[in-house]
């Protein structure tokens, strides 16, 4: 009895030790005030959210001088492509960084998936140089290894690496992309992206004014495709008032500059450009891997594609239209089968999409502006490189990463053999 109580303990343990580690990356940084800058800019761009959402992943940070020099030169949007060039889509630690096969590889960045990276510009150059040093530049033919490896800052092994590098790694044209203007055409934009009825249902009512007012500030629009107007279920807008045609047209939009990796790791529900008080003209998000649905309450819709995404703009494609709660009810529920006494003639007809009054917002409200910080400071960095030393102490931290509950697939197994060793012991 002694070892059968023995192996069901182990067994125990072992399924409450089974958790898959998540990480934030700016909970990690907020350990290095070294890195404040950098942090700093992670959360001004949303790279933090895309970092934070995805499974595997290294970080290749810069000290407050270098982002310092950098951002001070250069626009915010700028600034977010450059980082975007320090985030490998692939798990990089001390060991592996000398363990290259052929000495070199590119890796691909999360730059590379924003499809404004033509050629090799969106993959990065790790060669392992001589001398035990690391050095990190472009692809893109004739780049130089401009950035070294410095030091291993923290691991959660094979989730998220953070690793600092001494020079951004700069690729060809990153740093004279134009600005985003003030006055995007966001018109032509939507109408290129095959969304021709809502733009012209936004020019017609004056959102698409309360849009351009609100994109200096911050603004995400999910615009319904030509075919999401033409879908079965879809209301007959023009039996709508002119206040709620405004309301559901601003429901497609955020005051909030909010990129897919955003919404991909969004718990609350959000707030739009028609919410008039606490909980109203809400949506919630869920996610499925890479894909981002939105649900209005009475249905759902799929983020389909990204039309422009630059700071503070964002602009998506849906593939339905988004029907609020407030205007049209919730969503309706299967209708039971009729009776052989019942007629359907005499059967009540659904009024689930009929418009309920609904106070609406006024088309020419600016929406608030999203909060900001300015860039905290921190001391400035130690001089000297370390490797094996750093990376030791960074490996002995990884515990300190953010836990969260998860599939117990090994307890499980470790449970089942248990059970069968128990009836061998019988």
């Amino acid at each position: 009895m002694s070892a059968l109580r023995f192996i069901f303990l182990i067994a125990t343990i072992l399924t409450v030790m089974t958790v898959v580690t998540a990480h934030n990356i700016t909970a990690i940084l907020s350990e290095f005030p070294e890195y404040s800058e950098f942090n700093h800019y992670l959360s001004e761009t949303k790279l933090d959210d895309e970092i934070n959402s995805r499974e595997t992943i290294t970080v290749l940070v810069l000290n407050n001088g270098v982002v310092s020099s950098l951002a001070g030169k250069h626009p915010l949007s700028v600034i977010k492509g450059v980082l975007s060039l320090h985030i490998l889509l692939d798990y990089y630690d001390n060991k592996k960084l000398h363990a290259i096969s052929d000495g070199t590889t590119l890796s691909t960045t999360l730059f590379q998936t924003t499809g404004n990276a033509p050629g090799d510009v969106g993959f990065v150059n790790i060669t392992d140089l001589k001398g035990g040093k690391v050095g990190f530049g472009s692809a893109v033919a004739g780049s130089k290894l401009d950035s070294t490896y410095t030091k291993s800052v923290k691991q959660i092994p094979y989730n998220i690496s953070v690793l600092e590098i001494n020079e951004p790694i700069i690729a060809p044209g990153i740093l004279t992309a134009p600005a985003p203007s003030a006055d995007v055409n966001i018109t032509g934009l939507l109408e290129k992206a095959g969304c021709k009825t809502f733009v012209k249902l936004i020019t017609e009512t004056g959102v698409l004014k309360v849009y351009q007012l609100a994109a200096a500030k911050g603004l995400t629009v999910f615009a319904p495709n030509d075919e999401a107007f033409k879908a079965a279920g879809v209301p007959d807008l023009s039996q709508l008032s002119n206040a709620e045609l405004v309301a559901l047209l601003q429901y497609h939009a955020l005051a909030s500059y909010t990129p897919k990796g955003s919404l991909k790791t969004t718990k609350d529900p959000l707030s739009t450009l028609a919410t008039n008080g606490a909980g109203k003209y809400d949506l919630t998000v869920e996610t499925a891997g890479d894909s981002v649905t939105l649900d209005s309450g009475v249905g759902t819709s799929r983020v389909a594609s990204t039309v422009l995404d630059s700071t503070p703009l964002c602009i998506f494609t849906v593939d339905n239209v988004l029907l609020p709660t407030e205007l049209f009810g919730k969503s309706p529920s299967p209708a039971p089968s009729l009776s052989p006494d019942v007629s359907p003639a005499s059967a009540p007809a659904p009024d689930v999409l009929s418009p309920e009054p609904a106070a609406a917002p006024s088309p020419f409200l600016s929406p608030p502006a999203p909060p900001t910080e300015a860039p905290a400071g921190g001391p400035a960095p130690s001089d000297g490189p370390t490797a094996d030393s750093e990376n030791s102490n960074a490996n002995s931290n990884s515990v300190d990463g953010v836990r969260a509950l998860t599939l117990t697939t090994l307890g499980l197994v470790a449970t089942s053999v248990s059970v069968m060793i128990s009836f061998v012991l019988c």
